[in-house]
């Protein structure tokens, strides 16, 4: 990793694309504090305080603590994310948008340019609900027309900022430009995290022993899932294909020997994100709504829907709802690498090429042979990724750890570090070419 960043310094054009980038995150964390009109940031934030580690914190996670401090950017780029989802699936259901999908880069531009204004509309129906929610709840300045309008247009905006942003990083960046944003906010959120932990685990210890056991089993947790998330990113089986050999002319070409990489975790991080947002979602609008503070069923039912009432030894119940969210990670990691892997597609290609895995037929027993291993990969991938998640709300339910960093944010960081610096390393060997062509 230093090794390639070190190379990449030495290259003028890589060199202002990092620069760029860093200017462009710069921005963003300067956004991040700018107080949204018409909004009491102190009345919100002590609202916030008094949620406890619940629904809301990771999507201030995700945010960057733009929520917490309700900036302009407090939406963020989750509207966009939502919106990408929307339009893969979609992608599936209607044949246009399938069509436009496979014209090459004119239809993968029509379609970035739909998720643009699905994003805005999704901001704005998001931002609206915020407005009358805090009106309600008397956190605005003035529940009135023109309050409303100036929050509902400033959230809108911020999201839409930073949706641009993302796509000037990945133009004139290095790539995966909302990505890092995201992981950038996440980032910023780390040393408060760890303070948390300082301040809780360590600094109020009864003694020194405990205060060492303490510090050395939070590096040791925070070490192995970093670990274990590297060897689940870059895990990958490698399907082996031969490619008969022909005649054209005098010459014979072809059979060369390539295979097909199937990742372990090949949905990455979007069966959690999926699982969380429909989990989280009751939650969100009870907090926002100020329900869900009773001792109803319906209470109850918010209560296990929860993440910070899992793994309590003395509310075992509300630990039903980690058995529900296990189930959902498995159903969407299948779902999610089913409409974006075809078998069948693979199989067909590669029967048009000449290609052939040894030991199977060509067409449909290699699509049912491709299946089969890839139900295999992607149970063993979904079950790696409910380690990472559970850990952190093992720790926060049992130990009450209360950080909004969790297994979730270091699959996000881990994996777009390692494909940042694929996309640096790839853009570093045009560049080598160039030169040799150049030569």
């Amino acid at each position: 990793m230093l090794e390639t960043l070190r190379n990449a310094f030495k290259i003028k054009d890589i060199r202002n694309r990092i620069f760029y980038t860093l200017v462009m995150l710069v921005i963003i964390r300067i956004g991040s504090q700018l107080p949204l009109p018409g909004v009491n940031a102190e009345v919100i934030a002590n609202w916030f305080a008094n949620q406890g580690m619940d629904a809301l914190n990771f999507f201030d996670a995700i945010t960057g603590g733009s929520f917490e401090q309700m900036s302009v950017f407090a939406l963020n780029i989750t509207p966009y994310i939502t919106s990408s989802i929307i339009m893969q699936l979609l992608t599936i259901a209607i044949p246009k948008l399938e069509e436009m999908q496979k014209d090459g880069e004119d239809g993968r531009k029509k379609i970035a340019e739909i998720t643009r204004y699905v994003t805005v509309a999704l901001a704005l129906i998001q931002s609206i609900a915020m407005a009358i929610g805090f009106g309600r709840g008397g956190y605005l300045d003035k529940f009135d027309a023109p309050h409303v309008i100036m929050m509902v247009t400033g959230l809108t905006a911020g999201s839409a900022v930073l949706m641009w942003i993302g796509e000037r990083i990945t133009e004139h960046g290095v790539g995966n430009g909302i990505s890092i944003v995201l992981v950038i906010n996440i980032i910023s959120r780390i040393p408060e995290d760890l303070m948390t932990l300082y301040t809780q685990f360590i600094a109020n210890a009864p003694n020194v022993g405990n205060a060492i056991i303490a510090a050395v089993v939070i590096l040791a947790v925070i070490l192995v899932t970093v670990v274990f998330v590297i060897i689940l990113q870059d895990g990958q089986r490698r399907i082996p294909v031969q490619y008969s050999k022909k005649i054209q002319g005098r010459k014979q070409v072809g059979g060369q020997s390539t295979h097909i990489p199937l990742k372990v975790n090949t949905a990455g991080v979007i069966p959690i994100i999926f699982a969380q947002s429909i989990m989280q979602f009751p939650v969100i609008i009870a907090t926002i709504m100020g329900k869900g503070n009773g001792n109803g069923i319906g209470s109850k039912i918010l209560h296990g829907l929860s993440q910070s009432y899992w793994c309590d030894p003395e509310n075992p119940v509300y630990s039903i709802g980690l058995l529900v969210y296990i189930v959902l990670v498995i159903a969407f990691a299948y779902f999610y690498t089913s409409i974006t892997f075809n078998p069948l597609e693979i199989a067909n290609n590669m029967k048009r090429q000449g290609g052939f895995i040894p030991g199977i037929r060509p067409g449909k027993p290699t699509s049912d042979y491709l299946t089969k291993i890839l139900n295999y990969i992607v149970f063993i991938g979904a079950v790696g990724l409910m380690i990472v998640a559970v850990i952190p709300i093992f720790f926060n339910g049992v130990f009450s750890a209360n950080v909004s960093f969790g297994g979730t944010s270091i699959i996000i960081i881990v994996g777009v570090v390692i494909e940042t610096l694929k996309q640096i390393e790839s853009q570093m060997l045009v560049r080598y070419y160039k030169g040799f062509l150049n030569d």
